[in-house]
């Protein structure tokens, strides 16, 4: 095990995670969840962090999405080959799976930072010769299958992957459990932590369960009920065995069905939302435990486009490192800030014609919406009153990019998709275009060769969200629903501006007419009429939202707050 022999005295935290977003040329990441573990590690290797990540290889990734003539989704497999990337370790351990061994081979990819501080990413992959071909293709399709094929894929990464690390020698103080799919981590560490009953006294458990949740953080990221998984105790039994003895499991997990969060709040001593917001929403969904905040970041030097990054060198030459420094952007040159912008712009119109065909004018701003296609999240939502979308266009022209996935079983997100096509034909006299397959290359993209960013789920069901986060490091500006991070990075008319006020009517109809009015008497004639306060904002975003809403101080918070104990 020479490849991982040089993390093993320092790295004793581990962080686990179903996707983990590292590069585009490896699809273990399917959306923001992923997105978001990757940039945690790429700030754990920033600073230096004794850490070891832990995920699925994903061999045939999440989806790869192509869209027909009509605006339909075909999606299938999107393979990548970890024999690319990725170093494979000798070694293989075991977990019991419908009474079968299931054999788990970890890839170890090192991620480097600009410093030189190296973090490991082990990546657990059942596709090796010495499976039952039923099991092989576990870890293949990330969130692919039905309950029972999730239930595997979790124990896996719960299970196997407590298990992997032990065999490969690290001592794990914390483990950092990000979102319940990993919640089995913890009865596996439950195994390890067995006590004796003592004969005449009530013991509810056969474990010791304090030691377990001092060694366990989890966060949660999800507000939306059906994101929490549940899994009938039948399969899970029939499935895992009886990792710890039933009547116990289910005074941890929940009575009826096994509820994976509520697996990991009974077994971890910290748990955390990631936006205060989403803190306030998660505490009433779990009253009976103690939920605090830690507000997601993204990783800065990822999403700045360097011709911007280039700029802050002049005035900051170790920005990178002291992103503190970001609240210098007013001393950019107004000049030199907007070429940089444009130069990214050029870039996404240059992809936009070569990917769709679709002509845009870089002197005309440019609106995006890219996320998840998925009904609580809007995305239609722009197209509510098409007469009066039109109307603003011909006053105050305007061109739109959308991007995003369905999952394969979201037939409404799906139904959105065709619809927002049908609505693109429609408009003839207004440039727009979906560009199909998101991935980490097109945000990239988008987040820095837009004008406005937008964002209208349904409040308060979006978590967090940081895709906001990366266009604001471009100067990108946001217009979106006071929901997730946006209510505390929101300074209207600094950073960007809201769609509606925190608590009003938060109907389609009232959310739409509040993006109207605002388009068409604010936003819009700003970027037409009054370009130097528009390139002020652009500095006032990099500088207030950079500054603060980056992975870094992400990072530094759960190092102090949940990895430490006193």
């Amino acid at each position: 095990m020479i490849e991982v022999a040089r993390y093993l005295s320092v790295h004793r935290i581990a962080y686990f995670s179903m996707e983990v977003g590292i590069r585009q040329e490896m699809h273990t990441y399917s959306g923001g969840l992923g997105l978001l573990a990757g940039d945690a590690a790429r700030s754990a290797a920033d600073l230096d962090l004794p850490m070891v990540f832990v995920t699925l290889a994903s061999r045939e990734g999440s989806i790869k999405q192509e869209i027909d003539a009509d605006g339909n989704q075909i999606d299938g497999p999107d393979p990548w080959s970890p024999e690319d990337w990725a170093t494979p370790i000798g070694a293989l351990i075991a977990v019991e799976i419908e009474r079968r061994q299931v054999w788990i081979r970890p890839w170890l990819y090192d991620l480097k930072s600009q410093r030189g501080h190296q973090i490991p990413v082990l990546l657990l992959d059942t596709n090796v010769p010495e499976n039952d071909p039923r099991d092989r293709n576990i870890t293949n399709r990330l969130y692919f299958g039905d309950q029972k094929d999730r239930i595997k894929q979790e124990a896996v990464l719960g299970v196997g992957g407590v298990r992997v690390l032990r065999a490969l020698g690290f001592t794990i103080d914390t483990y950092h459990l990000n979102e319940g799919h990993a919640a089995f981590l913890s009865l596996a560490l439950l195994d390890q932590h067995r006590i004796n009953r003592i004969p005449g006294i009530p013991e509810p458990f056969s474990y010791d369960v304090h030691a377990v949740r001092e060694k366990c953080v989890f966060t949660t990221h999800t507000p939306v009920e059906a994101g929490h998984d549940q899994f009938e105790y039948d399969d899970v039994r029939a499935i895992v065995g009886d990792l710890i003895e039933f009547d116990q499991f289910k005074l941890l997990a929940g009575h009826d069905k096994l509820n994976m969060s509520l697996l990991a709040l009974n077994l971890s001593r910290y748990a955390n939302g990631v936006a205060r917001r989403h803190a306030e929403t998660a505490q009433k969904m779990f009253p009976d435990y103690p939920i605090r905040t830690v507000t997601n970041g993204a990783h800065v030097p990822t999403w700045m486009h360097p011709a911007i990054a280039d700029l802050f060198k002049t005035i900051a030459p170790h920005w990178v490192y002291e992103l503190e420094d970001l609240l210098k952007a007013d001393q950019v040159p107004p000049d030199a800030l907007w070429d940089a912008h444009q130069r990214a712009k050029g870039e996404l119109i240059d992809y936009v014609r070569a990917t769709t065909g679709v002509e845009m004018d870089p002197d005309v701003p440019v609106i995006a919406f890219a996320r998840r296609m998925t009904g609580y999240k809007r995305p239609d939502l722009l197209f509510h009153d098409m007469e009066r979308l039109r109307a603003i266009g011909q006053k105050y022209p305007f061109q739109v990019v959308m991007a995003g996935k369905s999952h394969p079983r979201d037939f409404e997100g799906k139904a959105i998709i065709r619809s927002i096509h049908g609505h693109m034909r429609s408009i003839k006299d207004m440039p727009m275009a979906f560009l199909p397959n998101y991935s980490i290359d097109i945000a990239k993209k988008l987040v820095s060769g837009t004008d406005v960013w937008l964002n209208n789920p349904v409040p308060p069901l979006e978590a967090s969200g940081t895709s906001g986060m990366k266009a604001a490091f471009n100067g990108v500006l946001n217009f979106s629903v006071l929901d997730g991070w946006w209510l505390e990075g929101w300074e209207e008319g600094v950073t960007g501006w809201a769609i509606g006020s925190d608590g009003s009517e938060s109907s389609p109809q009232a959310h739409a007419a509040a993006m109207y009015d605002k388009l068409e008497s604010t936003i819009l004639p700003l970027y037409h009429d009054d370009r130097a306060r528009w390139i002020w904002m652009m500095q006032q975003t990099i500088a207030k939202i950079g500054a603060v809403f980056n992975s870094a101080r992400m990072m530094r918070r759960y190092s102090t707050e949940a990895y430490l104990r006193s």
